[in-house]
């Protein structure tokens, strides 16, 4: 009885570590949207585009770059990996255009968005190259999920980090992850996708709200470091979240939800990432009680994989303000 329970508890921590691979990295492919890329900056959406650096080339890294370059927009070039044996990356990265090498503060300094992929006991060592060289609008997304984020903005002296934090909701197997193949392959199941949808209440693993809301100010962040016009901000986020002609709306003969601002500032203030996801915010607090925004950003995660939502929730009645 004893070996039965402990093999069956070997069996959720194996499904469960194998499932937090593709929800971690799931949320960061999303295609560029070809309307809302007319009104970006000219410095982001030139040749190479958003510039995505990888700090170590071990499983986690690598799953990451084959997911960025088979399911993403990010072309080769945007991608580069700092790992201190750049030859164990193998031929497919490189082949692919990825540049591999190792040097963390140029990686840092070269990126818009860096990605912590070591193992926990690397990170006082990484953070101390790395923390000279990051300058805003800089994005630090961290999944060693070991060390927290609070420690993470002592050891970085940086605000604009993000963190996703989980919750395991089930003491059974978890099967909808699969156990075979890439986080690639699985991605592209339609049912991977849904389990992992950060707008969803059917995965067994899910992550923090607050996440959400870091990657929304992150996207301000850059808005304002552009000196991109509030309602032109505004207008980016709209066109891509709740579009026209959208299937939830149209279905009810209903209205889209959009982003309003009230005040009228020229642009955005620069947003604390770290204080967006330990702090309550107006921002939570409507992803939280708006069934509807929730199940417009589901949508627009579910088709950015190509699988159209078979079931929507929530449908708007009418025409919501979201400030």
């Amino acid at each position: 009885v004893n070996l039965k329970h402990k093999t069956r508890e070997w069996k959720f921590v194996s499904n469960t570590k194998w499932g937090f691979c593709p929800r971690s990295l799931a949320f960061l492919c999303f295609p560029r949207p070809s309307k809302a890329e007319k009104g970006l900056p000219t410095s982001l959406v030139d040749n190479c585009g958003l510039k995505i650096g990888i700090i170590s080339g071990g499983h986690l890294g690598k799953q990451l770059a084959q997911a960025l370059l088979t399911l993403s927009w990010a072309p080769c070039c945007s991608i580069r990996i700092s790992t201190r044996r750049p030859e164990s990356l193998g031929k497919y990265l490189q082949e692919q255009g990825v540049k591999c090498f190792y040097d963390n503060a140029q990686l840092a300094a070269w990126a818009d968005v860096v990605f912590l992929c070591c193992l926990p006991s690397q990170v006082l060592t990484v953070c101390s190259v790395v923390r000279p060289a990051i300058r805003k609008p800089c994005v630090v997304y961290s999944l060693v999920t070991a060390v927290p984020l609070c420690r993470l903005k002592q050891l970085l002296s940086y605000s604009a980090i993000v963190r996703p934090q989980y919750q395991c909701s089930a003491r059974e197997p978890i099967n909808e992850w699969g156990m075979k193949g890439t986080v690639t392959a699985a991605l592209q199941d339609p049912a991977v996708v849904q389990a992992t949808c950060p707008c969803g209440s059917q995965g067994k693993i899910r992550v923090n709200a607050k996440w959400l809301v870091a990657i929304f100010y992150a996207a301000l962040n850059s808005s304002m470091w552009q000196s991109l016009p509030h309602q032109k901000a505004l207008k980016l986020l709209n066109d891509l979240c709740f579009p026209e002609h959208c299937a939830i709306c149209a279905e009810q003969k209903a209205s889209c939800p959009q982003f309003v601002l009230f005040s009228l500032p020229r642009t955005f203030p620069w947003f604390d990432l770290t204080a967006a996801q330990v702090r309550e915010s107006p921002f939570s607090q409507l992803l939280e009680n708006s069934e509807s925004v929730r199940s417009h950003l589901a949508l627009l995660y579910q088709e950015s994989f190509g699988d159209r939502p078979t079931e929507q929730h929530g449908l708007i009645s009418g025409r919501n303000r979201c400030k």
